[in-house]
């Protein structure tokens, strides 16, 4: 059965409400203490019982205010595509895990809503200091009350460019064989540890432009709007979507010579 799915505005109002007390549970969580409750695909893949408590209480949340509703997040939800016109939300319940682990400033709450397919609306909100970026799709990207614009940077040589590495050694491998061949071609590089944030960070131009392979839909999915509605250009390799192969996200004029150079390095192979 088709359903009308509310406005993006009515869904940021939302995911905005959502993701601010799950941010101030994560953060008091990382006050009292946390300690490593598993690992994932390597042993340096870690999983905080603050992830799953974030997770579960976002998932309540929306449960209670959407029941309806689909969710994917990274620890426990499962949700598939809703129906047609149907919401699923997508969550990454604390984005940079290990820079939380180490209580480093570097780590967010990322909640987006999904409508047939598309992110329409979406917030990340930084655990340590409170900054939160939003957009709606076709009505822009927002920090505290300021509209987003990215940076206005042409020149590839003079651009500081964004990136993370993966946790599996042979990725690892290959991401850094990248970094040295690219590095000379860029003003710097700088690896922060947290995939949404970059992509906020980008949207307002405190860094030029990111790039990164093996991003999750909860890696991407709110970041992601917040740099396209931002300016940025957001795709993938060889005219692909963004996705786990490769997301790009730079100002237009910086998207074609950074991708002509992470074609030419062969920045989606390896493991």
């Amino acid at each position: 059965m088709d359903r009308t799915a509310p406005a993006p505005r009515e869904l940021l109002e939302i995911a905005v409400e959502v993701a601010r007390d799950a941010a101030a549970t994560a953060h008091r969580m990382r006050a009292e203490g946390v300690s490593v409750a598993a690992t994932k695909s390597t042993a340096t893949d870690v999983v905080t019982a603050a992830d799953r408590a974030v997770e579960r209480q976002v998932m309540e949340a929306l449960h209670r205010l959407r029941p309806a509703d689909a969710v994917l997040g990274e620890e426990y939800g499962a949700g598939g595509p809703a129906g047609p016109g149907g919401v699923r939300w997508i969550l990454d319940p604390i984005d940079g895990t290990v820079n939380y682990l180490y209580g480093l400033p570097h780590c967010a709450v990322s909640l987006a809503a999904e409508v047939d397919g598309q992110v329409v609306a979406g917030v990340v909100r930084n655990v340590s200091t409170g900054e939160e970026w939003t957009a709606t799709r076709g009505g822009g990207a927002w920090r505290d009350g300021e509209r987003l614009r990215c940076s206005t940077e042409t020149d590839l040589g003079q651009a500081l460019v964004a990136t993370g590495f993966g946790y599996d050694p042979g990725r690892r491998a290959h991401q850094a064989r990248v970094i040295a061949e690219l590095i000379p071609h860029v003003r710097d590089i700088r690896r922060l540890g947290a995939a949404a944030l970059d992509l906020c960070l980008a949207a307002e131009g405190r860094v030029d432009a990111y790039y990164e392979k093996g991003l999750a839909a909860w890696d991407l999915a709110a970041g992601g709007l917040v740099a396209g509605e931002a300016g940025l250009r957001v795709g993938g390799l060889g005219g692909l979507p963004p996705g786990p192969d490769m997301v790009i996200a730079a100002p237009p004029a910086l998207f074609g010579p950074l991708h002509t150079r992470l074609a030419d390095l062969d920045a989606s192979g390896g493991p």
